[in-house]
């Protein structure tokens, strides 16, 4: 069992044309004790809003809710730049900010935008020199030597989590090196079955490093339906089986936090894994 608090969230739509319900889904996330509220990031798709345009615009909405980028692609924000605006953000929400990132998994998208898609050695050798430099950034230090700028804004005083997301064997031993979380996949892209050796990857990197994995946050985002009894994407079912589900990736895989990928009525099923779900597998 993880030893870090149990916490859920939801992931919101970002497009233009679900505005209106991801307002009312924040409120209802926070109205019903969920602690984060989860955007995807992908700038490229032209129904899109900017993640942290958005989240800006929530957080004026809302006093308690943490937002968390899931992920936030390093290929198109560079790092400076994306610790500005996360730090910016971070201090306007009084610390209620997780910088979720990832590598960029979508070259051909990530060219259409101007950036460089990097595959392979190059992709996993940028994403730890972006996330190093990342952390400097954030904590005040030197990122271009000799300049010592610092280019964070002054806000709370606890650093902000960085999450990583990550699947393939070595983005998991970045993950355990250098960040604060694990960020899964979709349980669809990384099934149950498959994560323990994930999370071993990550831990012996942790160890290697001299980090203790159990300071290493999991993140599970699960995609499916509550009530429903089969065809979706996902885990499908009562919500019984929703609990015992969980409860069991939370024992048994380790997870500490996690994000629902709502299918079909999005405020319902939300409102029943906040209210009927998420109170059974804290306890």
């Amino acid at each position: 069992m993880t030893e870090h608090p149990i916490t859920f969230g939801v992931s919101a739509d970002p497009s233009v044309a679900a505005l209106r319900e991801t307002r009312n889904l924040a409120r209802l996330a926070e109205e019903t004790g969920l602690e984060h509220l989860a955007f995807q990031d992908h700038p490229y798709q032209p129904t899109h809003l900017d993640a942290f345009t958005l989240i800006g615009r929530l957080s004026a909405e809302t006093t308690r809710l943490r937002f968390l980028t899931d992920v936030a692609d390093m290929q198109l924000r560079p790092p400076v730049m994306l610790a500005k605006t996360a730090a910016s953000l971070h201090a306007l929400t009084g610390g209620r900010l997780t910088l979720g990132v990832g590598a960029g998994g979508i070259p051909d998208a990530i060219n259409s935008m101007g950036g460089t898609g990097r595959t392979g050695n190059g992709l996993v050798t940028y994403a730890e020199s972006s996330l190093l430099t990342l952390r400097r950034a954030l904590r005040g230090g030197p990122v271009l030597p000799p300049n010592a700028r610092q280019p964070y804004a002054a806000g709370p005083s606890a650093p902000m989590p960085i999450w990583l997301g990550s699947q393939k064997p070595r983005m998991l031993a970045l993950t355990g090196r250098l960040a604060d979380g694990w960020i899964s996949p979709l349980n669809i892209y990384v099934p149950p079955a498959e994560v323990p050796s994930r999370q071993r990857l990550i831990d012996e990197a942790a160890v290697a490093a001299g980090r203790d994995p159990r300071e290493i946050r999991r993140i599970y985002n699960v995609i499916g339906t509550i009530g429903a009894s089969g065809g979706g994407p996902g885990l499908n079912g009562g919500v019984r089986e929703w609990i015992d589900t969980l409860g069991t990736w939370r024992d048994e895989l380790g997870f500490d936090t996690f994000i629902f990928w709502p299918v079909g009525d999005t405020l319902r099923q939300v409102e029943k894994f906040a209210t009927e779900i998420a109170p059974e597998v804290r306890r």
